[in-house]
């Protein structure tokens, strides 16, 4: 009989071949999120080829804090939602717009405008979200060519 403390060796064993199973799972996630991250990446600089080719006029993408306001960022796209959440850089680059600001912060956001960093985009804008909220990025980029 074993006392608390000891462990045969099938407990070790067991907990060993969890703990691959559970690296191995996270590494084809990491491998499938990489993947699709390469796919919406071909399917942003497709578009900003198209964009270009249609004449599709850019503008500044401006950040849109949770109280509504909107700031300069120096980055000249696309905006590809009515909200003003996501953009597309002219250099190609996919940008999340919708950024957290502290009073402060909003103060000299106004004067200095908000430096932006690309993003990874999603293949699936707002997945995981409420139903009827999310789209294909491919179908996003598509409405934004076809919307003008």
């Amino acid at each position: 009989m074993e006392t608390a403390g000891q462990h045969d060796g099938r407990d070790e064993a067991w907990v060993a071949r969890r703990r691959e199973a559970a690296a191995a799972q996270a590494d084809r996630l990491a491998r499938a999120e990489a993947a699709e991250t390469d796919v919406a990446r071909e399917q942003v600089r497709d578009f900003v080829e198209r964009a270009r080719a249609s004449g599709l006029p850019t503008e500044e993408l401006r950040v849109v804090d949770a109280a509504g306001g909107r700031y300069r960022t120096g980055v000249h796209g696309w905006v590809l939602r009515r909200d003003g959440r996501a953009g597309v850089g002219e250099d190609g680059a996919f940008y999340l717009l919708a950024v957290p600001l502290t009073g402060a912060e909003r103060l000299v956001a106004r004067w200095r405008g908000v430096r932006v960093a690309p993003s990874d985009p999603p293949l699936v804008w707002g997945r995981g979200g409420r139903d009827g909220d999310s789209i294909a990025l491919a179908e996003l980029l598509e409405r934004r060519l076809a919307g003008g």
